[in-house]
């Protein structure tokens, strides 16, 4: 199809790429490169290409997970890699997939679906992360720590990498005994039942996840701190009393932006005078954008990753101290070669599970977003908060005493 041979021509120029038609004539772009992958791919209808020439990000997902788009050589990770390594985000990436009447509606719809009202909020929740537990054992690590771990050597296992994350975040947190968390976007429990365990803690953690909730308060009996740490089914909007300190981890995404400010206001108002606050978000290093199609009809509907400038603007007027910003860069990179490795170990187990075209879409959705952080303009920040500008140390070397200690 002249118009795809001509888009690929222009992008494709380290590594090889080539292109088996439906009628079998093949095209090839690019020139081989050590360090980019050689592929292939085949198209096995007329419609196929079409498709993906009249909304690139929605088609070619699709048409991997139906089977119009195979891998002959490579996998999807290959494909994906090759694409973007080509248009690096520093180097002005993506200026040659724009599509500019798609993107316009795109943005004016992706604004409509961020209105995350408790209802929308529940239901987007659920679409994702009630799904079979079984699937997230499969790919996850055993604490189920469903977000950016922490390197602090990349030849870390995953588990260590989140062990890591926690210490990490709780070190920011600065805690003492006796002290009251809340864990907004708890997921399984692994955040609250390890800052109980570290520092004796009493914590709330709250989910929109049935799911979730009822594994949280599972693990949470079966280590015999049930009094301690407890586990409810809440919106943020809905949680009431006061916190010495917040703590919210992969939650923020799900926020959506016309309820950023709600976010803070709520935060602000649960702290304590001497309250603190750690958000640890998936961030765009560039200005506000949309999330692409794919990502929301398949995988995280309501989703959006912020812009910096937005959770900055969020906060501001609501008089509380911005402590600390930290960018982790590669971290997420790393965490998720870990899941698409694990995911495509057990393609036959999800198959089992699913069906094939749901591990298609699993397999592309680990593929996108870890050549997002690695190729693209995706990074992780966390951002620490506090009502009052003396209750924190004025250095950050008690964030790396704490987490040394916790650790050891």
């Amino acid at each position: 199809m002249a118009i795809l041979d001509l888009f690929l021509a222009r992008r494709v120029k380290r590594g090889q790429l080539t292109v088996v038609h439906h009628d079998g004539a093949r095209r090839t772009f690019g020139t081989p490169d050590a360090a980019f992958p050689d592929v292939t791919i085949r198209f096995t209808d007329k419609g196929a290409a079409g498709a993906i020439i009249r909304d690139p990000g929605l088609g070619a997902g699709e048409a991997y997970m139906n089977g119009r788009l195979v891998l002959d050589q490579g996998d999807v990770l290959d494909l994906v890699t090759l694409m973007t390594a080509n248009d690096l985000w520093e180097d002005g990436a993506n200026a040659l997939a724009a599509n500019l009447p798609t993107r316009a509606v795109q943005a004016v719809t992706h604004r409509i679906g961020r209105i995350n009202m408790a209802r929308r909020s529940k239901r987007n929740v659920a679409h994702h992360y009630d799904l079979s537990d079984r699937l997230y054992d499969l790919f996850l690590d055993a604490d189920r720590q469903y977000s950016c771990a922490y390197f602090t050597d990349t030849a870390n296992s995953l588990e260590q990498a989140q062990t890591d994350k926690k210490a990490h975040i709780a070190a920011k947190l600065a805690l003492a005994p006796g002290m009251k968390v809340l864990d907004i976007g708890c997921g399984w429990g692994g955040m609250a039942l390890y800052l109980h365990e570290k520092t004796g803690a009493e914590v709330l953690g709250v989910t929109l996840s049935e799911e979730q909730l009822k594994v949280a308060r599972e693990r949470a009996e079966a280590a015999g701190v049930a009094d301690k740490v407890r586990f409810e089914l809440i919106d943020y909007r809905h949680v009431t009393g006061k916190f010495d300190r917040i703590v919210s981890v992969g939650m923020f995404e799900h926020v959506g932006t016309a309820h950023y400010r709600t976010f803070f206001r709520q935060c602000r108002d649960l702290l304590t005078d001497d309250g603190v606050m750690l958000l640890h978000t998936i961030g765009r290093m560039s200005g506000p954008g949309v999330t692409d199609e794919w990502t929301v009809k398949y995988i995280f509907p309501g989703g959006y990753n912020p812009a910096l400038s937005e959770i900055i603007r969020a906060h501001e007027g609501l008089n509380m101290f911005l402590t600390d910003i930290e960018v982790l860069r590669l971290h997420y990179a790393y965490t998720l070669q870990h899941w698409y490795d694990r995911t495509v170990a057990a393609e036959a187990q999800i198959i089992a599970l699913y069906d094939a075209p749901f591990f298609r879409m699993w397999q592309f959705y680990l593929a996108g977003a870890l050549c997002a952080f690695k190729y693209g303009g995706l990074v992780n920040y966390q951002l620490q908060f506090a009502k009052n500008r003396h209750v924190l140390p004025i250095t950050r070397d008690y964030m790396a005493q704490a987490e040394a200690r916790y650790r050891g």
